[in-house]
C-alpha cells in the first residue's frame, strides 16, 4: 500500500514538475502588450450650445430636426419613399454597423442603422430606416431616450414635427 501511494506521489510530483505556468503578455513598458495598437479616436464634436441650451423639434423642408436652434441637428427623422430615415449625425466609421436602441413609454425599439455618407455632413454619420407603415415608428411620437455605440445617450422630447413625419410616411 505505502508503495503505491509513494506512486502517486511521485507521479503527481512529476506531472507538477512538467507544467509550465500560464503565458505572461509581453510588454514593452508603459506602451503595452507588443502586438499592441494605437488608433485615433475621432475627436467628440462639441456639444450644441444656444443662450437657454435646449434642445427641441423643428421642421427643415422635408425634415424633422432635433438639436438646438442655430446649431447642427442631434437627431433628423425624414420619410423618403415610404421610409422613415434616422439619421444620427455623429461620427461613425466606415462599413460600421449598429443597433441604434430607442426606449419610448410604450417600447423600445432597435434600428439597425450604417455608417453612410451624407451631404452636408463630413465623413460618416449613423443612418438608418424603417418602414413607414410599422407600428413601431410610434415611439418617435413621444419623449424618449436614444442609444449608439460611440454615440452616447441622447434624450429626445416629443414634439410636432417629429409626429408629422411619422404620420406623412404611415400615409405613404
Amino acid at each position: 500500500m505505502k508503495t503505491k501511494l509513494r506512486a502517486c506521489l511521485v507521479t503527481l510530483f512529476l506531472i507538477g514538475a512538467c507544467s509550465r505556468p500560464a503565458p505572461q503578455p509581453q510588454s514593452t513598458g508603459d506602451a503595452g502588450p507588443i502586438d499592441a495598437r494605437r488608433v485615433a479616436l475621432p475627436d467628440a464634436d462639441p456639444a450644441p450650445a444656444n443662450a437657454d441650451g435646449k434642445a427641441e423639434w423643428s421642421m427643415a423642408g422635408d425634415t424633422a430636426r432635433f438639436g438646438v436652434s442655430g446649431a447642427d441637428p442631434l437627431l433628423t427623422l425624414a420619410c423618403h419613399d415610404g421610409h422613415l430615415v434616422i439619421t444620427r449625425p455623429i461620427a461613425a466609421e466606415v462599413g460600421a454597423g449598429a443597433l441604434f436602441a430607442i426606449e419610448g413609454p410604450k417600447r423600445i425599439v432597435r434600428i439597425p442603422v450604417d455608417a453612410t455618407a451624407v451631404p452636408g455632413h463630413r465623413g460618416y454619420v449613423w443612418q438608418g430606416s424603417m418602414d413607414g407603415t410599422d407600428t413601431s415608428t410610434d415611439v418617435f411620437e413621444s419623449p424618449f431616450t436614444g442609444t449608439l455605440p460611440g454615440g452616447g445617450l441622447i434624450k429626445v422630447s416629443g414634439g410636432d414635427p417629429a409626429r408629422t413625419i411619422v404620420h406623412r410616411c404611415q400615409k405613404h
